[in-house]
């Protein structure tokens, strides 16, 4: 069994030059106004500055990578992302969604291998991993509770109400409500642990990398729904995540974490619209 102090995730740790300092910052500066704040203008000036920075620099794979990257922050924040459970915007979410996690692993096969893997498995079985898991059932919930109250206690605003749900209970809908949040549960860590996590640690130390996928992941998230206080929340959870995949290289762990917050999620929503429902709603008769 490999040493459990050495991180897993090959990277070149490549050193902050001030070139690559300013091409982060215009990176996320990016990534923040092109998604969540739709300054188009603005964002693209940050990308302009970035795809230079980026193709002066003598590094190949770093060009490469963060090049890849930078496309993908592109084609979100030109992506109406919402929460809606329309037909239509499962589609309108899903292709570019889709596309996301699948070209980066395409592009990079023509010379750039092995950074992206989809591994399930751990190659690091480790006891601290399993405990977390366990511990993030009670967490889910406190957090959760504690968003929904900041939300409406400071920013009046009513979190659960941002996912529709007719007025009466209907089985079909709370299913697709359940299928919808967890299939983009999945897709925020193929995508934003596996792919974003993945290549920026393949780069630079963890701490850097961690925090720039922690800023993507919150971008995506606060669009999409998660705004007010879930801001540092967003944050808090994808740090946790991308640390819990820089020890083991494992799907398996971010995923059963992240769909036991969805589960919690799914049934606080149920429960905004139908005071009757608890956890109990996919038992409940008719689901």
């Amino acid at each position: 069994m490999p040493d459990q102090s050495i991180p897993v995730i090959s990277s070149l740790d490549l050193p902050l030059t001030r070139d690559r300092i300013v091409m982060l910052i215009t990176f996320v500066l990016a990534t923040v106004l092109l998604i969540p704040a739709h300054q188009h203008i603005a964002g693209g000036i940050c990308v302009a500055v970035c795809i230079f920075l980026m193709a002066r620099d003598e590094e190949v794979k770093l060009r490469r990578r963060m090049g890849i990257l930078l496309g993908c922050v592109i084609l979100l924040g030109i992506c109406d992302i919402n929460p809606s459970l329309a037909d239509e915007n499962f589609l309108q979410v899903g292709i570019p969604f889709t596309l996301v996690i699948l070209l980066p692993g395409i592009i990079q096969q023509f010379g750039d291998r092995g950074i992206i893997r989809y591994r399930f498995w751990p190659k690091v079985w480790r006891k601290h991993d399993i405990i977390y898991t366990i511990l993030s059932i009670p967490l889910a919930w406190v957090v959760l509770k504690s968003y929904e109250w900041g939300n409406r206690t400071f920013f009046e605003d009513e979190l659960f109400r941002s996912w529709v749900l007719p007025p009466d209970p209907d089985a079909n809908e709370i299913r697709r409500l359940f299928i919808g949040i967890n299939l983009v549960g999945v897709w925020d860590e193929l995508f934003f642990v596996n792919v974003c996590f993945a290549m920026l640690r393949s780069l630079f130390q963890f701490r850097l990398a961690n925090a720039v996928q922690a800023v993507i992941y919150t971008a995506v998230l606060y669009d999409m729904a998660f705004d007010g206080c879930g801001v540092l929340i967003v944050f808090a959870f994808a740090w946790t995540q991308g640390a819990m995949f820089e020890k083991s290289e494992s799907l398996l762990w971010v995923l059963i974490v992240h769909l036991i917050v969805d589960y919690f999620l799914v049934a606080m929503i149920v429960q905004t619209y139908y005071p009757g429902y608890g956890l109990d709603f996919l038992w409940r008769k008719g689901f």
